[in-house]
């Protein structure tokens, strides 16, 4: 499938805020980083948003912030056409879905407290379509399928 990566700059939280609401669609997952917490996967905006760093994501696009002086550059990661007020970044790119696994709670590789939280994501892989390197690793939200109980 092809895929689009671009760039933007907004100068505050509430730009950024509805610039999450305008590309993304409702059924959202949210992951924010303070340089002594995180988050963790969120489907509601956590609590002291907006993070230094951060990303939120749907089935389809995949929005990451960082501070950047005064503002937040935002780069998007999508398959889905180029959003208004961003400037594409490369010329041809190509995305592919792989599966992810989210670590159990007890593994201490990370902070205490990460769960999924019934959330389900695969990893999109976005590749220079001329020399096939990977450049980017987005996560994609997907619905559980079937009766799972987990």
């Amino acid at each position: 499938m092809n895929g689009f990566v671009g760039v933007n700059t907004v100068e505050t939280a509430e730009q950024l805020e509805a610039l999450i609401n305008t590309v993304l669609g409702s059924d959202r997952v949210y992951f924010l980083r303070w340089p002594h917490k995180v988050s963790g996967l969120c489907h509601s905006l956590p609590e002291g948003f907006p993070s230094p760093e951060g990303q939120v994501f749907d089935g389809d696009r995949e929005l990451r912030w960082k501070v950047q002086g005064l503002g937040y550059s935002v780069l998007m990661l999508s398959t889905t056409e180029l959003a208004k007020g961003f400037d594409s970044v490369g010329a041809a790119w190509e995305a592919c879905d792989r599966p992810a696994h989210i670590y159990p709670s007890t593994e201490t590789r990370f902070p205490q407290g990460i769960a999924d939280r019934g959330i389900n994501i695969e990893q999109r892989y976005f590749l220079d379509k001329k020399t096939a390197v990977v450049h980017f690793v987005a996560l994609v939200a997907k619905q559980k399928k079937g009766n799972d109980n987990t």
